[in-house]
């Protein structure tokens, strides 16, 4: 099998590179892209990073996209990874669902390939079973006016991206199965950099970044031997793979791998690949059906995340790193009950035995009024909070960059009247609701992912909420930040807050809100313990 090895170095010259983006064309490893521009941007959709992954190339690691000789056009985002409508309220640009995933796109103001603009590469989110580049949240517009060359990557899920078996390890040159869909989006990095020049971008200046499972992406690439190299900087919003729990091992990839092709009927690896890719997708919604997620493979990951970074030999890179006030409900810990005093003891005593007297002190909650915050509290901890604040540790601890880490506290404004009797979700979209309408409840935190479209500059794209002018401004601080991060591996600059430099290192963080500030971390504790005590 041929690696996925990095391409010559584009073949024309500059001059002829400015050229062709002024007539939105671009050059690259495969041949001419046709892109389109608005508001003096440059878009490259669909841009094929890697071969379609069909066939023989089923759960195999990216091989090179294949060349072309006519001018491709790049103005339609290419199709979504193979994925269940899981998450309804998604909103995708793309053409489709298909194996045939594997394309990225490129949003530019350069005028020229000499300008060098440094370079975002964003992962979506979506648990690694759901989400697409296409989605409007993620689109590079906003940061491509702001002097940044923006790119969203599409890349393998569920089974299809990382399913492990003990006849794929045993066909790998590396003798590894599973993690495709994080060798997808290494293969993509690499494809930046060398091709991201022919868009004025700078290949020796990339940051990643990424939200839920794209930040756990971030994390996974930082690791990576072979991608770590390749970054200046990484952005992680909620989330990463240095969790409580381990993560599996190829032995029981391969055993879970193993198990679903029986189930399939699929006795060999050759009987797995002749399923048709939708069958093969529906088998992953029923019942008792297994995850397919990242592993330790001995390749893409040599060892656990967690001591790879123990190691110091993670990516030595800035980090901005953070989460949001709300990732998860009380329901987390308190399922259907009330929230009084009563069932939150008797929750924390029947998750946490004899820890029980610990959690509470430091999740304290001493009348019903304190409940809901500190279930809230616990069970954001437990299910994303605490890992984001375990990968700005470590990172502090051997990555010799600052790590600047914030808390996003900004619940989203009322819905719109259009959106009349429906219930928010954490897509940007809506479950829309039978019977009379009902105002729902105002949200008391920020709830997991709400902070991207601040981020992104993306507001605008979301019609669901009503946005106020603090809604924009903080919008305004968020893409200053980032944008900040992105150029030079400070977030700070003109006109915004003051982000203490290294804040983790300060012992504080950047409160995102209408009134962003620093405060000091007052919940160290509360993640050493867990750190000591494995969740249950």
């Amino acid at each position: 099998m041929k690696h996925f090895a990095l391409f010559p170095t584009l073949l024309l010259a500059t001059t002829a590179l400015a050229q062709d983006l002024a007539h939105n064309q671009a050059r690259v490893s495969g041949g001419t892209l046709q892109g389109a521009a608005s508001a003096n941007i440059h878009t490259f959709k669909g841009v094929p990073y890697a071969a379609p992954p069909l066939g023989p190339l089923r759960w195999r690691e990216p091989q090179p996209a294949p060349a072309w000789k006519n001018v491709r056009p790049a103005t339609q985002f290419g199709p979504r990874a193979m994925q269940l409508p899981l998450f309804g309220d998604m909103n995708f640009r793309s053409n489709g669902v298909s194996e045939d995933c594997l394309y990225l796109n490129v949003w530019t103001g350069a005028k020229a390939a000499s300008e060098k603009r440094p370079v975002l590469v964003y992962f979506y989110g979506g648990g690694f079973v759901g989400g697409d580049g296409s989605e409007p949240r993620y689109d590079g517009e906003a940061m491509a006016k702001r002097g940044i060359v923006a790119v969203t990557v599409n890349y393998r899920l569920g089974v299809f991206g990382f399913l492990a078996h003990p006849e794929l390890t045993k066909e790998s040159p590396h003798h590894a199965s599973g993690n495709y869909g994080l060798l997808d989006q290494q293969a993509a990095v690499q494809w930046v950099r060398q091709n991201i020049a022919a868009f004025g971008g700078d290949p020796r200046h990339i940051t990643i970044a990424g939200e839920s499972a794209g930040s756990w992406s971030v994390s996974a690439q930082m690791a990576a031997p072979a991608t770590k190299d390749l970054l200046v900087g990484a952005i992680a919003e909620s989330g990463s793979l240095l969790g409580l729990q381990p993560l599996p091992t190829l032995a029981q990839g391969e055993q879970t791998g193993t198990t679903f092709g029986a189930s399939l009927g699929a006795s060999s690896l050759a009987a797995l690949r002749a399923l048709p890719a939708q069958q093969v997708l529906e088998a992953t919604g029923k019942p008792g059906a297994p995850r397919f997620s990242p592993l330790v493979d001995g390749y893409f990951l040599p060892r656990q995340p967690t001591e790879i970074f123990a190691a110091g030999q993670q990516a030595h890179v800035p980090l901005l790193v953070g989460w949001n006030s709300q990732e998860s409900g009380y329901q987390g810990i308190l399922g259907p009950n009330a929230p009084t005093v009563a069932n939150y003891t008797a929750a924390v005593q029947k998750l946490y035995g004899d820890q029980a007297a610990d959690i509470a002190r430091l999740y304290p909650a001493a009348t019903d009024a304190d409940v809901e915050q500190a279930a809230t509290d616990l069970a954001g901890d437990r299910f994303i909070a605490y890992s984001t604040w375990k990968l700005a540790d470590a990172q502090l601890q051997t990555g010799g960059q600052p790590v600047y880490r914030y808390l996003y506290a900004r619940p989203r404004p009322a819905m719109t009247p259009e959106m009349g009797n429906a219930t928010a979700n954490l897509a940007g979209g809506v479950t829309r609701n039978a019977g009379p309408a009902k105002p729902a409840p105002p949200a008391k935190g920020a709830v997991h992912s709400a902070e991207i479209e601040y981020a992104l500059g993306n507001l605008p794209t979301n019609k669901v909420f009503a946005w106020t002018p603090e809604d924009y401004k903080l919008s305004e601080e968020m893409q200053g930040y980032f944008a900040n991060f992105i150029k030079t591996g400070n977030p700070n600059g003109p006109g915004l807050p003051q982000w203490p430099a290294a804040s983790q290192q300060n012992g504080q963080y950047l409160r995102l809100d209408v009134a962003t500030k620093a405060e000091p971390d007052q919940t160290r504790a509360r993640y050493q313990y867990l750190e000591q005590h494995a969740s249950k």
